[in-house]
């Protein structure tokens, strides 16, 4: 009976209105000619808990199984990790790759102003600001789920899946600097505010040779330390890359050449937060190309989730985007076409994109 690789990839729509989230399944082995998947299956973040429970049907009723061999949380934010709970809680999982800032409190502990705050004061602190996270633990340790911290170079089946980034030194240096920890006692570690307040949108004329994304975007410290990992598997490739930042991607850039793996030939890009133009720069556009890029993005995100000026810069170098906005995005290798499935239709390019 012959036997070919073969996987299927499923960007799940999270969230109503301008709030979303991300939430993706891999499953991916052989499959025979009689449509029997030998398969394993891969879950990065689970968006809220209601998306959580459509990825639980999802891989019970499309990928026929009630196992989940990895999860993956890219980071601590809710509208990327409380679905998992529902995975957890309602599917048989193997191993969960997560941050838990709690297990490093130790080695940033005298950067703070109270001098009261101890190791253990901290560590609970952190968990009661990333309650979710610590729920997450707290069930896997339960099942006696495998616990894993995914740093650079952690892999999983034989290096179908690679952490590219973060480095377990770039994500300690952000620690300090995330909004569950006390005031740091320098405070130039504390990172740019970026402001709450919703302003005017102003438009400007955009062209192919106009581009008017530039290198000044800045994001949290929480994002930048997301899991940057790279699925390869029959002679394809896709990069996830959660909510991180220029400087986390610069830096995988470079870990990735250091390597030998080449970023520039991918077969799809997962945008990174939601289409942000605050997380791409063209100098990262112009080192990490694939054919199709993929945005987890709300039904009302515009214009911000995505930015027309972040898919503009996709279209100018020869890569497709395409965006769920309450819609299921696949793509699949050797698989059948599914039934009430039919083809995704690009982004189209904008002669206008916000300032």
């Amino acid at each position: 009976m012959n036997e070919e690789l073969a996987f299927e990839i499923d960007f799940h729509p999270v969230g109503d209105g301008e709030k979303g989230g991300d939430a993706i399944t891999i499953q991916y082995g052989r499959l025979n000619s009689e449509n029997n998947f030998l398969q394993k299956v891969i879950v990065i973040d689970g968006g809220s808990l209601d998306s959580g429970k459509e990825v639980v049907e999802h891989i019970k009723n499309v990928y026929k199984t009630n196992t989940v061999d990895l999860i993956i949380n890219t980071h601590p934010d809710n509208d990327h990790c409380s679905g998992l709970r529902e995975v957890i809680n309602n599917l048989t999982v193997k191993e969960i790759w997560i941050h838990r800032p709690w297990l490093s409190s130790s080695e940033f502990l005298n950067m703070f102003k109270d001098g009261r705050i101890t190791n253990n004061s901290l560590k609970e602190r952190l968990k009661d600001a990333l309650n979710v996270v610590s729920e997450i633990e707290s069930l896997a340790k339960s099942k006696r789920i495998t616990l894993r911290e995914p740093f650079t170079g952690l892999t999983f089946d034989d290096g179908v899946v690679t952490v590219l980034g973060p480095t377990e030194n770039f994500y300690k240096e952000l620690l300090p600097q995330f909004r569950s920890t006390p005031a740091p006692a320098n405070e130039s570690l504390l990172s740019k505010a970026l402001s709450s307040v919703k302003d005017a949108v102003q438009m400007v004329v955009e062209a192919m040779h106009i581009e008017t994304l530039d290198e000044s975007g800045e994001t949290s410290p929480e994002n930048n330390t997301s899991v940057i990992s790279l699925f390869s598997y029959a002679g394809q490739k896709v990069l996830f890359t959660g909510d991180a930042g220029i400087p986390a991607l610069k830096q995988v850039i470079d870990i990735a050449a250091y390597n030998n793996i080449a970023l520039n030939k991918l077969h799809i890009l997962q945008v990174p937060h939601h289409g942000s133009k605050r997380n791409v720069s063209p100098s990262i556009l112009n080192s990490i190309k694939a054919e199709c890029a993929y945005i987890s993005c709300p039904k009302e995100g515009d214009p911000k989730h995505p930015a027309k000026k972040v898919t503009n810069a996709l279209i100018r170098r020869n890569m497709k985007p395409f965006y769920t906005k309450g819609n299921i995005l696949c793509w699949r290798h050797n698989t059948p076409v599914r039934v009430g499935y039919s083809p995704a239709i690009p982004i189209p390019f904008y002669d206008q994109v916000e300032e």
